[in-house]
């Protein structure tokens, strides 16, 4: 149950150096093309990077937050073509949790790095950083990059009593939803 998949989910930013063999990422490839879009539209497109030269280069896109990149066996870019959707930051998000669900279900762990709206280290931002680092097309953007490989640290998962509870409301929002563990 997907439910059970969340309940063990926690950002990872330690990875042991091993690669991801070619049938996971076949696996992670397949789950981000089957996300939902709005229209069908798909203004997304994924660069899966396993070459760590160029990791290194892809966590240096700005100076707090995506170092950990650098030692991910993959690094996944979800870069997106904004003209072709009004809501394309909403579908790179839908894709990238089916990510990272897809990961935590083949025992791998990842974390997210944002990148859109975030600067460079020289006065640029992280995205124009990438697009060229990455050879974008000057309309593409990057709006994060999802890190992932097989966990060199453990987290436990967060229990049910330590949920947001007060975060769930009914029918309006002055109307709490009481819910028992």
């Amino acid at each position: 149950m997907i439910l059970d998949l969340l309940k063990q989910r926690r950002s990872i930013r330690q990875f042991k150096p091993e690669p991801l063999s070619a049938e996971e990422i076949k696996i992670l490839a397949e789950a981000v093309l089957r996300s939902p879009s709005s229209r069908g539209r798909n203004p997304w497109e994924f660069i899966f990077i396993t070459e760590s030269d160029l990791r290194a280069q892809v966590s240096l896109a700005k100076p707090h937050g995506a170092d950990f990149l650098s030692q991910a066996p993959l690094a996944v870019a979800v870069v997106a073509d904004p003209n072709k959707c009004d809501v394309w930051i909403e579908d790179c998000s839908i894709a990238a949790i089916l990510l990272q669900i897809t990961a935590e279900s083949l025992g791998l762990g990842s974390c997210w790095a944002q990148m859109r709206l975030r600067e460079h280290g020289d006065g640029d931002s992280a995205e124009d950083y990438l697009r060229e680092v990455l050879q974008l097309p000057k309309d593409y953007v990057v709006p994060f990059i999802i890190g992932i490989g097989r966990p060199a640290e453990s987290k436990p998962g967060h229990s049910q009593e330590d949920l947001a509870w007060e975060k769930i409301h009914s029918n309006r929002f002055a109307t709490k939803q009481e819910f028992t563990a």
